[in-house]
């Protein structure tokens, strides 16, 4: 008979403190291995291992490629790497980053599912955006438990909300309840049922995020092309689907959500406007200095024709300037925030 044997966690904006919390209240006898995926900065250190430390009566470090899974340890992703799950092993890697991040939630979850799955349960805290409602569908497919935080007790409730649309959940608690609850399903027996199938999709998702060759891997086979570009790469889009959530990767492996290419769009054309209006200025520093060159070489008729195409080039870059402060970064919880205050 199997027991809830790996318990995955994701979190991003409010993580910290969230778990905290939930560490703190773990039993110190927890028969089962805990993962941890908080989304911080490529470039910054994750300190959590050691903050965790202090609260917590079972051993945590930062997760290292190929160790052994032992139960009763907390493993956390290191910065700009993926934490992956395999059988009895840790997985870090440097794959494509998914939602903008490594390591990513979803990749995490996704990876357990397929390695454990009804032994895994997914646990989605506090964070913007809907990271890990893809990677908990994963979880629920393989049939896994899916636990979230109550979004009223979540500091940023977005990625409990958006996991509780894709899937549902067994579990909505305050975080104060998590740690005794995940005690408890621990112990519980996985139910003796037929072994929930492995979609190609999953596997070779998580094959991506273990560093294979997206496009040799046959990634071009999984969905339908889509209008849109990869905001990082470039390369086209595919559109992929888990259950209702669309998403979307790119033929090197890079993927989104629909929620985070939208904010990555809208993001992106902010610094496409900067970089137009540097150009704009750049051409009228060089008409102003070719201007003054003329007048030297007593050509003012030149002179003067340049200087009005000066001033239409002046113009140009304040409507550029009024671009940039009307521009948005979009989002689908930035909608309805704007959309009920519209209503009130």
């Amino acid at each position: 008979m199997s027991k809830h044997s790996i318990v995955v966690i994701g979190t991003s904006a409010g993580g910290m403190e969230a778990l905290k919390q939930l560490v703190a209240h773990l039993p110190s006898n927890l028969s089962a291995a805990i993962f941890i995926v908080w989304h911080i900065a490529s470039e910054s250190t994750n300190k959590l291992p050691q903050i965790l430390e202090r609260v917590s009566s079972l051993p945590v470090a930062q997760a290292i490629n190929n160790e052994t899974i032992q139960p009763g340890r907390i493993y956390v992703a290191p910065s700009d790497h993926h934490l992956l799950i395999e059988l009895g092993q840790v997985r870090v890697t440097k794959g494509p980053k998914e939602n903008r991040f490594r390591p990513s939630v979803d990749v995490l979850f996704r990876s357990a599912a397929l390695a454990y799955g009804s032994q895994v349960i997914g646990v989605v805290l506090t964070g913007l955006l809907n990271d890990g409602a893809s990677g908990l569908y994963a979880v629920k497919e393989r049939g896994g438990r899916a636990v979230v935080q109550d979004p009223v007790d979540a500091l940023h409730p977005s990625m409990p909300i958006q996991a509780m649309k894709a899937v549902p959940v067994d579990y909505c608690v305050p975080i104060k309840e998590m740690g005794a609850l995940l005690g408890r399903l621990s112990n519980e027996v996985t139910q003796e049922k037929e072994e929930m199938p492995m979609s190609e999709q999953m596997k070779l998702e998580v094959a991506i995020a273990g560093e294979d060759n997206a496009f040799r891997s046959g990634i071009m086979k999984l969905g339908k092309l889509s209008p849109y570009t990869c905001p990082e790469c470039h390369g086209v889009l595919l559109q992929l689907k888990d259950g209702d959530l669309i998403r979307f990767r790119c033929h090197t492996g890079h993927a989104y959500s629909l929620n985070a290419l939208l904010t990555e769009v809208t993001e992106s054309i902010e610094a496409s406007l900067w970089s137009t209006l540097r150009g704009i200025e750049e051409s009228e520093l060089l008409m102003n200095y070719l201007a003054e060159h003329l007048y030297e070489a007593n050509d003012s008729g030149t002179a003067e024709l340049l200087r009005q195409k000066l001033q239409e080039a002046s113009k140009r870059a304040e409507l550029v300037r009024q671009a940039i402060r009307s521009n948005e970064i979009l989002s689908e919880e930035k909608l309805s925030s704007d959309g009920a205050s519209f209503h009130k």
